[in-house]
C-alpha cells in the first residue's frame, strides 16, 4: 500500500473536481489505487462503491466529495464497503459517513496475528451460558430463531496469543439499547433501528478490542466509528486522501466518553493484559481527544517507551497546545 505522504503528493496532480460521485470515482480512480492495500484492486473498489451508491438512493443527496471521502477511508483500511458487512457508507443528511461493520473490525483485529476475536448474537430459544471470573467462558448453541425483535444478548470473545483465558463481554438487549440511546446523536436515522443485530455485535466487540493488541488501522476504524456515532465524523476529502483518520470538532467540546469506551482499559492496564499500544496508535488516540485535561491524564499513564518517543512527544505537544488555544478562544467569546 502506498504511504500517506506519497498519496497526499498526488493532490497536486488530480483533475478538477467532477460534480457527481460516479464521475468523480472514475476521474480519481488513481487516488483510490494509491490508497488500497495489495489484496484489493482499484477497479474492484470502484465497482463496489458504485454498487453502494446505486443501491442506496439517499447517497445521491449527499455531497459527492463526502461520498468519495468515505470510499477513500474504506480503501485506506482495506475494507470493502457494502460487501459482507465489512463496512458501510451511510447517508446522514447531505453528508456520507464511513461506518466500519463488526465483520470489518474482526478482520482488522485478526490481521495482526497477535490476537483473534469473534462476536455472536443470541436469540430467544438459543441455549446460552456464560461466566466471568478466573475462568471466563461462553457456550452458545443457536436455535432456529433469527428475527431481530427476538434478539436477547450479544457477546464477543477475544484471545490474545499466548494467553491462558479469553476476554469476554456479554450484554443484554436492554443494555445495548441503553448504550445506543446514550450516544446516538442522529435520532431515528441511526442504523441500529433497522439493523439491531449488526449494532449489537459491534458494540460488545468494541469493548473486547480495548483489551487486545492494537494496530494503527484498527485504532483508526474505532475512532471513525465513535465519531460517526456522535455525529462528528466530518472528514474532508483532503483528510481522507492524506490518511488523517481522526478529524475532530473545530471547537474543543466538553469531555465525554466515547461510544466504544464503556469498559475500556487505561494504557497501563492494556499493557498488563498483553494489549499495549504502538506509537502510531497512541498518536491516533491523542489526535482524537477534545479535552486537554483528559489528554494529560491519559498520556501520563502510557508506557515510558511511548512517552519518550520523539514522534509521540512532538504530536502530544502540538495537540495539547491546540486544545489549550481552543479553550482560550472559547473563553474570550
Amino acid at each position: 500500500m502506498t504511504t500517506s505522504t506519497e498519496l497526499a503528493a498526488t493532490l497536486d496532480r488530480k483533475p478538477a473536481k467532477p460534480e457527481t460521485f460516479p464521475a468523480m470515482l472514475m476521474a480519481w480512480k488513481g487516488q483510490i489505487e494509491l490508497a488500497l492495500p495489495k489484496h484489493l484492486s482499484a477497479d474492484r473498489m470502484c465497482r463496489i462503491a458504485l454498487t453502494c451508491f446505486r443501491t442506496t438512493p439517499k447517497l445521491g443527496d449527499c455531497e459527492p466529495t463526502s461520498v468519495f471521502a468515505a470510499v477513500i477511508q474504506a480503501a485506506q483500511l482495506g475494507l470493502e464497503p457494502g460487501l459482507n458487512g465489512r463496512a458501510y457508507i451511510i447517508p446522514y443528511g447531505t453528508q456520507a459517513t464511513f461506518v466500519p461493520g463488526w465483520k470489518g473490525l474482526v478482520e482488522l483485529a485478526n490481521r495482526s496475528g497477535r490476537a483473534s476475536v469473534w462476536t455472536g448474537a443470541v436469540f430467544e430459544g438459543d441455549e446460552f451460558k456464560w461466566g466471568n471470573g478466573s475462568k471466563p467462558y461462553v457456550e452458545h448453541l443457536p436455535g432456529d430463531e433469527f428475527e431481530p425483535a427476538k434478539l436477547t444478548h450479544a457477546y464477543a470473545i477475544g484471545w490474545v496469543k499466548g494467553a491462558d483465558w479469553p476476554v469476554i463481554e456479554v450484554w443484554t438487549r436492554a443494555k445495548i439499547e441503553k448504550h445506543r440511546d446514550r450516544y446516538n446523536k442522529v435520532g431515528k436515522r441511526h442504523y441500529s433501528f433497522e439493523h439491531i443485530e449488526m449494532y449489537a455485535r459491534k458494540v460488545v466487540l468494541l469493548q473486547v478490542l480495548k483489551y487486545l493488541p492494537s494496530t494503527p488501522e484498527l485504532e483508526a476504524a474505532i475512532i471513525l466509528n465513535d465519531q460517526a456515532e456522535i455525529g462528528q465524523q466530518r472528514i474532508t476529502l483532503d483528510d481522507a486522501i492524506k490518511g488523517e483518520y481522526a478529524p475532530v470538532p473545530d471547537e474543543p467540546a466538553a469531555a465525554q466518553p466515547s461510544p466504544s469506551a464503556e469498559s475500556s482499559l487505561s494504557p497501563a492496564e492494556a499493557a498488563a493484559t498483553g494489549g499495549g499500544l504502538s506509537v502510531e496508535a497512541a498518536i491516533i488516540r491523542i489526535n482524537a481527544m477534545t479535552d486537554p485535561e483528559v489528554l494529560a491524564l491519559w498520556a501520563d499513564d502510557l508506557p515510558q517507551e511511548i512517552k519518550q518517543d520523539e514522534e509521540f512527544k512532538a504530536a502530544y505537544v502540538a495537540r495539547a497546545l491546540a486544545l489549550r488555544e481552543g479553550q482560550s478562544r472559547k473563553g474570550r467569546k
